[in-house]
């Protein structure tokens, strides 16, 4: 219900009749100020009028008055400017940390409202808001998408910036982290990331001009040079055929070289995983990309078009992994090249949000724009969000289309978040 005060607040959606306070003062809101998403008091600087009187200050908003007390927001100083207590049901009296008693008003939720919001967060239909999508306006739906776009964009930001922090500030780690992730392909995202991070690329690079050696590094730092890592069925042909056996020992010697620890081969996923996805064939590709140095930062960041991008993320196996897809198992031979979809993919989640990242960092703004004429270059996914909303009457285009709808249902509707939607708002304000 408080999620819901914080909504008419800040819309002003208040009753027709006058507003009072619960001692009889009228209340004029002339701004409700800026909606605060962190700690401290729910809005910012607002003004309103009590009895004539213009406060300029702050607004805090409980379902019942006696919350005040219950967030001990009486003993906190940062609650001083509080000019005026919003609640559902006035229990009690708010008093400030510096003695000061609050002016309590009770906001009514309009009953048209309250009545919608609840049929957005019990409808089985999912979205719940299908319904309005086709009658709204065009530049509705696009102002949203195009916010979606960007906030998507800024959330991959926050987390390879976060990758760099947690690599002393080196974004080619950072870099390389974030395609190993995505490498993954959904079912093993964190098993890559987590490899990513014990691949140390100051030491692969001494070894470098040599594929197999690369390729030993990325497999037994994967944990799959493990003999106890090939199914046991496998096991006895994998030891025979004597590429294991090659890399495996290759592997101990640069392991001891450069002390590395693999990481634990029970972390990778194989159930229900399509043969081309197990990770022997994406960490081959990602050595041979890595060999090619192609997969490196500066590759990216001069690249103007999408198509000079996916020839730099292009890659394939080297000829063991051509007639194999684990060790010891053999398959008919082909290149296993990265398909048209993956390559995508690998575009949308890792290329161009590295670019739009790294613009940031650099403050760049030519880097930034170029993300986004890219995603807007590019085919939009096609999975089943894609098509949820295809279906509701949602435009599909382009991978900015696609990368907004999944923002959308991943952070809003997944979370019953309707009162930040602008979907939810249209579905709100309808009588």
């Amino acid at each position: 219900m408080e999620q819901l005060l914080h909504y008419v607040w800040k819309h002003k959606l208040f009753p027709l009749h006058e507003l009072l306070t619960t001692d009889g003062r009228s209340v004029e809101v002339i701004d409700p100020g800026l909606h605060n998403q962190h700690a401290g008091p729910d809005f910012f600087n607002a003004k309103v009028k009590i009895n004539g009187m213009l406060w300029v200050g702050n607004i805090e908003i409980h379902d019942r008055a006696s919350f005040w007390f219950a967030h001990h927001h009486d003993t906190d100083e940062a609650y001083n400017n509080v000019v005026l207590h919003v609640v559902g049901v006035a229990d009690a009296v708010a008093i400030t940390q510096r003695g000061d008693q609050l002016p309590t008003l009770v906001l009514q939720v309009p009953e048209h409202l309250a009545t919608q919001y609840h049929e957005l967060l019990s409808a089985d239909h999912y979205p719940p808001c299908y319904r309005i999508i086709p009658s709204l306006p065009r530049i509705v739906v696009h102002a949203w998408m195009s916010a979606l776009e960007t906030e998507r964009l800024e959330q991959k930001t926050q987390a390879i910036r976060q990758r760099a922090e947690r690599a002393n500030g080196s974004w080619e780690t950072a870099y390389f982290a974030t395609l190993a992730r995505n490498f993954g392909f959904g079912i093993n995202n964190e098993a890559f990331e987590t490899w990513a991070q014990t691949i140390p690329l100051h030491c692969v690079d001494h070894h470098r001009d040599d594929l197999f050696q690369v390729e030993a590094i990325f497999l037994g730092q994967a944990g799959l040079l493990n003999p106890e890592a090939i199914p046991e069925r496998y096991r006895q042909q994998a030891l025979s055929e004597g590429y294991f056996a090659r890399l495996r020992n290759e592997y101990l010697y640069l392991a001891h070289k450069f002390a590395l620890k693999p990481m634990n081969h029970k972390l990778w996923r194989f159930l229900r995983l399509r043969p081309q996805n197990f990770p022997h064939i994406r960490i081959a590709q990602l050595a041979n990309l890595y060999y090619s140095r192609k997969a490196s930062l500066s590759q990216i960041t001069d690249c103007q078009t999408t198509k000079q991008l996916l020839q730099a993320l292009a890659t394939e196996v080297t000829p063991y992994w051509q007639t194999h897809y684990t060790f010891g198992s053999e398959s008919p031979k082909s290149e296993k090249k990265l398909s048209a979809a993956s390559l995508n993919l690998l575009l949308i989640n890792t290329a161009i949000p590295m670019l739009f990242a790294y613009g940031r960092h650099r403050s760049n703004e030519t880097l930034c724009n170029r993300a986004f004429d890219f995603l807007e270059e590019l085919k939009a996914e096609e999975n089943h969000i894609t098509r949820m909303w295809k279906e509701c009457g949602l435009p599909v285009d382009t991978a900015g289309d696609s990368q907004a709808l999944i923002q959308l249902k991943n952070q809003y509707c997944d979370r019953k978040d309707c009162l930040r939607c602008r979907i939810g708002y249209e579905y709100l304000r309808k009588r």
